[in-house]
């Protein structure tokens, strides 16, 4: 049975935003270890919830729109495509869904990772007014296509991952799963996803921390994928490819626990409230 957009788009909002605020210091060490200032001169160990504001205000319209188009876009494809086909379908569906959750997204991340990354305590009216006087409103989408190239590989490899070890759990049981072995499967798929990802995280990271004033006009041209990362490997050789790695991946594993556990549980609950909507009117 197909899930209802309501659903999808209230349970994703919760699991979002569930995840982010319970995991936020370990995506803020992320962040610091990737940023070209080094982690150390980005704030080290302190203040580790900097950045939480922007979070809690995007989290939840990012997942909710994510969800709200992922189960949309499989509900309309999966009756045109044979069962063998599944897997293609849930990697164009969250394909598409990365798309669309990054308008909302992107600006999130910028907001968070400028404050995540700063030893300054700036708010978010003075680094609107800053990216918005240096750089217009396209300013706060800077970075947009390195994110969505980050991203669509990350649920390309996640999701099918997920759909896959949900079924396959499904069958050596022989019941339908509940919320905690679903959660379980997500911590899986998104541990692999996060662990082949991690150069374009590193990428999308230093694209979005990059400061108009302090670059050569030139070089901030050319703040793309492949030259950053070219860079990154100039600098810091292999390793920097793969910086912010153990808590990338310790976050998105326990993110995947926690964001397919909560979506499951929400899933559930909304269901249910929904019913009783219905049975009242």
């Amino acid at each position: 049975m197909e899930q209802p957009l309501i659903i999808s788009l209230i349970a994703g909002g919760l699991a979002g935003l569930t995840v982010d605020i319970t995991l936020f210091p370990l995506d803020t060490l992320k962040t610091r270890l990737q940023s070209a200032n080094g982690f150390w001169r980005s704030g080290g160990f302190r203040h580790v919830y900097k950045g939480l504001g922007p979070t809690m205000i995007g989290s939840a319209p990012t997942a909710s729109l994510f969800f709200g188009t992922y189960n949309t876009v499989k509900s309309i494809c999966r009756p045109y495509a044979s069962e063998a086909y599944y897997p293609l379908v849930h990697m164009g569906a969250a394909s598409v869904a990365e798309v669309v959750s990054c308008l909302v997204k992107v600006p999130t991340e910028i907001f968070k990772q400028r404050q995540q990354a700063s030893t300054q305590n700036l708010s978010l009216l003075s680094m609107w007014h800053h990216i918005y006087a240096k750089e217009g409103f396209m300013g706060f989408y800077r970075g947009f296509a390195s994110t969505v190239v980050r991203e669509i590989p990350f649920s390309v490899v996640q999701f099918p991952i997920w759909e896959f070890f949900k079924l396959s759990l499904r069958e050596i049981k022989g019941d339908e799963l509940n919320p905690a072995e679903k959660a379980l499967c997500g911590a899986f798929a998104g541990c692999i996803a996060a662990a082949v990802t991690t150069p374009l995280d590193v990428a999308k990271t230093r694209i979005m921390l990059a400061d108009k004033e302090l670059q050569v006009p030139e070089d901030y041209k050319k703040l793309k994928i492949s030259r950053v990362l070219r860079n990154v490997y100039s600098e810091r050789g292999f390793k920097g490819l793969f910086a912010g790695f153990l808590p990338r991946i310790t976050w998105i594993t326990l993110g995947g626990a926690v964001f397919f556990g909560s979506y499951e549980v929400a899933v559930d609950v909304s269901s249910y409230m929904l019913k009783q909507i219905e049975v009242i009117d």
